[in-house]
């Protein structure tokens, strides 16, 4: 069985930087043949996507985080990450990450990590 653990999260201030990570694990789990991304939701709002990246490397941002957020994988370690700079209020979110397996299309979540951007 398939376990996303994010970890990363905490509370920073506006202009600051924090970097989340990604962990897959379950045997004989490779994360190199999903396509994995970062989602985020706020309180009585949908999750929205924050950023993708395919298994061949293509990398697909939300409006609100271009030029501040870059997703990147380590398919040796398993693992993906999310490096947010600039970091406003409004980034304030659980962050979630995602898994899909680019065959079956099948998608597994992680359990989120909390990022608060306040003074």
């Amino acid at each position: 069985q398939v376990q996303l653990v994010e970890s990363g999260g905490g509370l920073v201030q506006p202009g600051g930087s924090l970097r989340l990570s990604c962990a897959a694990s379950g045997s004989s789990f490779s994360i190199s043949i999903y396509h994995m991304g970062w989602y985020r939701q706020t309180p009585g709002k949908q999750r929205e996507l924050v950023a993708n990246i395919t298994i061949g490397g293509s990398t697909n941002y939300g409006d609100s985080v271009k030029g501040r957020f870059t997703i990147s994988r380590d398919n040796a370690k398993n693992t993906v990450y999310l490096q947010m700079n600039s970091l406003k209020p409004e980034d304030t979110a659980v962050y979630y990450c995602n898994a899909k397996n680019f065959i079956t299309f099948r998608e597994t979540w992680g359990q989120g990590t909390l990022v608060t951007v306040s003074s």
